[in-house]
């Protein structure tokens, strides 16, 4: 088939153009240059992991020093002879009725007028005892206490102390109680410790009537007779 002169001049033409893409396209790839296939995308930095950040320990405070106990005093020998006798005698298995006998029910100042011997003191025309085994033969100031009092207090043979002086309390002091305030005493033992423990001080006392060795002034006036009345008598 014969072309025509237009037809000739337009493939001429076409057959240029895409001679001059290809032409444009090697030049372009040898200004930039091979591809590297080992090139990579750069990976962006990895998050950081949050710090775990250690609780903060609270300092253990120290415990309170526990209040010290003041230790008490080393006693003398008659001191020492009196608790003896009340530690040997307090229970009712262990009664020397043999030579005091036993007030019933009431032998509370019977027993404390034993320790007083005990300790050195010695009878006289008002506070006495045959020591026959017969408590009842006893004078009125050994065997009651309300009698007792007043002969302690005629006679000067210990000093009167309240409750409130308790830090002049000492062991084989006479302790003495008015259960129901009405003046008389209606109890007495002897003490028999004394723990100081900072500013509180807690007194212990052996008596019979209550069988004790080491039963407690507070519990007494606060339990047994809650609104009672402590008193005692500082023995030189």
């Amino acid at each position: 088939m014969q072309l025509t002169r237009w037809q000739r001049l337009g493939l001429t033409m076409a057959v240029g153009a895409v001679l001059a893409v290809g032409a444009t396209a090697l030049v372009v790839q040898a200004l930039e240059g091979p591809a590297d296939p080992t090139k990579t995308a750069q990976t962006p930095d990895a998050a950081t992991p949050a710090t775990t950040q250690e609780p903060v320990r609270a300092t253990p405070t120290d415990t309170a020093a526990a209040a010290p106990v003041e230790a008490e005093p080393a006693l003398s020998a008659p001191v020492a002879a009196q608790i003896d006798y009340l530690l040997a005698h307090w229970s009712l298995g262990n009664y020397n009725t043999a030579e005091w006998g036993v007030l019933g029910e009431n032998d509370c100042v019977n027993f404390a007028s034993q320790a007083m011997i005990a300790r050195g003191w010695t009878m006289d025309s008002v506070w006495s005892s045959p020591k026959n085994g017969n408590a009842y033969d006893a004078s009125a100031a050994w065997r009651s206490s309300t009698a007792f009092m007043n002969y302690i207090a005629q006679t000067g043979k210990a000093t009167a102390l309240t409750d409130q002086q308790r830090d002049q309390v000492k062991v084989g002091d006479i302790v003495q109680f008015d259960w129901d305030n009405s003046g008389d005493r209606d109890h007495t033992g002897i003490v028999t410790r004394v723990e100081k423990v900072g500013d509180t001080i807690e007194i212990s006392f052996a008596g019979h009537t209550l069988d004790s060795d080491f039963r407690s002034v507070d519990t007494a006036i606060t339990v047994d007779h809650p609104g009672g009345t402590a008193y005692y008598w500082s023995v030189p």
